[in-house]
């Protein structure tokens, strides 16, 4: 049941990797230029609006996926790794658990910053929290797969 839910975590972990990184290049400011158009360019034009309520739901739910999941790391990945002397494989997982607890934090300004896009004076703080949630959800996404490997590896 283990596997079967951390896959699921997986997964939800890239679709929630993939609306908010297209998010994140949709808010970036970029010069137009004339010419052919890059692949960036084509990329971050997009209505970012749009992924805002896929960006909450996802987060929230990957953030129960991992809460179920973290009662069994503590049984048995973290001894197992404290065992070989990883000290910074624990010490990401715990910065890991902070940045999870701060992107859930900012995620209600977050919700409540895009509801309304059609000020421009709130641009700026809309591209702030996209880009800080952005890091969150690398940072776990990386992390996580990270220490799973070490775990796997051994």
């Amino acid at each position: 049941m283990i596997i079967v839910l951390l896959i699921v975590h997986g997964l939800l972990g890239v679709a929630l990797l993939g609306a908010i990184t297209h998010q994140s290049f949709g808010v970036a400011a970029r010069r137009r230029r004339q010419g052919p158009r890059s692949f960036l360019d084509r990329f971050g034009e997009i209505d970012a609006s749009a992924y805002t309520n896929a960006v909450v739901l996802l987060f929230v739910i990957t953030s129960i996926g991992g809460a179920f999941l973290y009662a069994p790391y503590r049984v048995d990945v973290r001894p197992a790794l404290e065992d070989r002397q990883m000290q910074a494989a624990n010490g990401v997982f715990e910065i890991k658990e902070h940045l999870a607890a701060i992107g859930l934090g900012l995620l209600p300004a977050y919700w409540v910053f895009w509801r309304k896009t059609t000020d421009p004076a709130e641009m700026p703080t809309r591209r702030y929290l996209t880009w800080m949630i952005a890091f969150c959800t690398w940072w776990n996404f990386i992390v996580g797969h990270v220490l799973n490997n070490i775990k796997g590896l051994s």
